[in-house]
């Protein structure tokens, strides 16, 4: 496959063309693996200035829409709230091979990507 690298911006035209489709995100961090499937519905950002420490991102990639994730148990539980939350850093690295984007920082990899339904 051909995996570019995109800017924020790139980023943000392809994964719009997304909305109204069913997606699987799937986040490995540290130690942590789960996915998500999740009807796109709208995706915004947001940007938090008073942080109170390194730990909470300064800028967020909001997914929205209804879903479910599958946890290390191999359970499917509903999403908490119709918003999926992934933390951006002025590092993160952004790519996408024509199938499926990568958000690589420095907490973990997120790699979004149509569902397939089986």
């Amino acid at each position: 496959m051909n995996q570019r690298y995109l800017s924020v911006e790139e980023f943000n035209q392809l994964i719009r063309q997304w909305n109204g489709e069913t997606i699987k995100i799937s986040k490995h961090e540290l130690d942590d693996d789960d996915s998500t499937l999740m009807e796109l519905n709208d995706i915004s950002y947001s940007t938090d200035t008073r942080r109170i420490d390194d730990y909470e991102p300064m800028h967020t990639l909001q997914l929205n829409g209804n879903g479910q994730t599958q946890t290390d148990s191999e359970e499917l539980q509903p999403l908490p709230s119709s918003l999926y939350e992934i933390p951006l850093e002025d590092s993160t690295i952004y790519q996408y091979d024509e199938s499926r984007f990568s958000l690589i920082t420095d907490r973990g990899t997120y790699t979004i990507e149509l569902a397939t339904m089986s």
